[in-house]
Formats: C-alpha cells, structure tokens, sequence
C-alpha cells in the first residue's frame, strides 16, 4: 500500500512538472535594468532593520545592505542546491529507474539544476562580493553529501527549501522589490512547491519503525545539517557596507528583535512539522533555538 501512494503522489508531481516548469534563459527577462529606489527584498526583513544602526542610514544605504544581504542569502542557496543535487541523485541510486518515484526524484535534480544556473545569472546582475561558508561548514557539507540519509537528510531538505520559500513569497508579492529579483523568486517558488510535497511524504515514511536509539541519532544530525545553513545565510561582511566591522554587525543583528522574529517567521511552516514528528527534541534543540528558528 505504501509503494502505491508513493507512485501516486510521484504520478501527480511529474503531471505538475509538466505543467508548470520554467527555462530561465527563456523566461526571465535578464535584461530588465535595476530599477533606482527599489529594494532587493522586503526591508522589514532586512537583519538591521528597526535597529539605532538602520535609523541612522539613509535610503541609498538601506537598499545596499538588502542588495548584499540578498546576495549572500542567495549564494548560500546555491550551496543548497548543489548539497541536495547530490544527496538525490544518491537516493535515486537504488530506485527502479521505471518507477514514477524515481523519475520525479530525478525531475527534482533537473529542477534543482536550472535553480542554481538561474541564481548564478541573479548573482552575477547583482554583483555583491562572492560569499563564502566558513570552512568547517563548506567541507563538513561533503562529508553529509557522501553519508546523508532517512529522516535527518529529509529535515535538511524541508529547512533549506521552506525557509528560503518563505522569504521569496514575501519577495515576489511586494512591489518595493526589484522586478527581476521578485521574477526569479515567482519560479523558484512554483517550482519548490512540489519539492517540498515530495519531502514531506519521504520524511513521514522514513520516520516508521525508528527504533528509540535510531531516532536520537537522528535527532542530532538534523540539529546540526537542518541549521547550519541559517546560521550562516548573512555573512557579516555585508555589514561593512554600512560602515560596521563584520563582528559588530554580526552582534547586532543577533541582538535585534526584528531580525529574530524574522528567522521565526522564516521557520514558521516547516518547524511545527517537524516538531509534530518528533525531531526537534533532545539535546539538539537547544541548537534549533541558538539557530533563531525555536524560540
């Protein structure tokens, strides 16, 4: 019975891909000007925002920090991407390649593959500085690539794919966004939803007949993979931009309670989830709340 709800909810999504897939080269307009005055996402979401630091700075300063904010997020996305290309296409490994399940997991990879093409061509129109993970993150993301699995590498999945959802739902809908920034956010979108139906499935599935010591190990890891790409979506050097040193920055945005209430609301959707499943208990919580996404 389980393989035949799984074939159909695959069955439905690949009809949807059908429907509803985008060629950026095709459809977006990459050509469309930086329109001046406007933002790169919504400025209450912005980490400064409400803070002395953001009342001091002028209109031009407030929409530089959005664009490097934005940037940095959007480099970590990509990291995302990448990180979730290979955790499938390990998955798919042992699929039979006939199922509908195996071609919509691979349909997944294609998507995810244009996503980080067209975030590649976002970035580049957007020309912040590159933003880099720190190493431990960077390289630890191999080793999770290679070894991932069950229920802590679906968390990962549903983290990485509804936070950033949720912040590119209030782009696309708000006109003080730049056009070509709240177009890319519309595809990214359309094309998410059915990832994330297709990981809700998988990590309800993958949760049955956990044993309790199995469950705790995976407690813990979803702990450390789920989080970590929050906890460095904003690399403090955007901070400079305004005239703060990286660490100062840092200190501030972590101490605004707007911006707390930001990686609240970012974590609004999937957490409950996850919580109604049991995996944000045990010692690993305590990193689910120092993350901002638990209070």
């Amino acid at each position: 019975m389980k393989a035949k709800e799984r074939e159909a909810t695959a069955r439905r999504l690949l009809r949807s891909a059908a429907k509803a897939s985008f060629d950026p080269g095709l459809d977006v307009d990459w050509d469309v000007p930086m329109e001046p005055g406007k933002y790169f996402m919504p400025p209450e979401r912005v980490s400064l925002y409400g803070t002395d630091v953001w009342r001091r700075l002028d209109e031009e300063r407030r929409i530089e920090l959005s664009r490097r904010e934005f940037a940095s997020l959007t480099y970590v996305g990509v990291w995302l991407e990448l990180s979730l290309m290979q955790l499938f296409t390990r998955f798919v490994y042992d699929l039979d390649p006939r199922s509908a399940h195996a071609q919509f997991a691979l349909t997944e990879v294609g998507d995810e593959s244009r996503h980080s093409v067209m975030f590649g061509r976002l970035l580049d129109r957007l020309g912040a500085p590159r933003t880099r993970l720190p190493g431990v993150v960077h390289h630890g993301g191999r080793l999770y690539k290679a070894l991932g699995s069950g229920p802590a590498m679906w968390a990962t999945f549903l983290v990485g794919e509804e936070v950033f959802d949720r912040m590119q739902r209030a782009i696309m809908d708000d006109p003080r966004v730049q056009p070509l920034v709240r177009d890319v956010s519309r595809i990214h979108v359309i094309e998410e939803a059915r990832h994330v139906r297709f990981a809700r499935e998988e990590i309800v599935r993958s949760m049955r007949g956990l044993g309790r010591r199995r469950l705790a190990v995976h407690r813990l890891t979803a702990a450390v993979t789920a989080t970590a790409p929050i906890g460095f979506m904003i690399d403090p050097e955007v901070y400079r931009c305004v005239g703060l040193e990286p660490a100062e920055g840092r200190k501030i945005a972590l101490e605004n309670p707007h911006h707390r209430e930001t990686l609240l609301w970012m974590g609004a959707k999937i957490v409950p989830f996850l919580e109604e499943l049991g995996l944000v208990e045990g010692p690993g919580r305590a990193l689910w709340r120092q993350t901002g996404l638990v209070r």
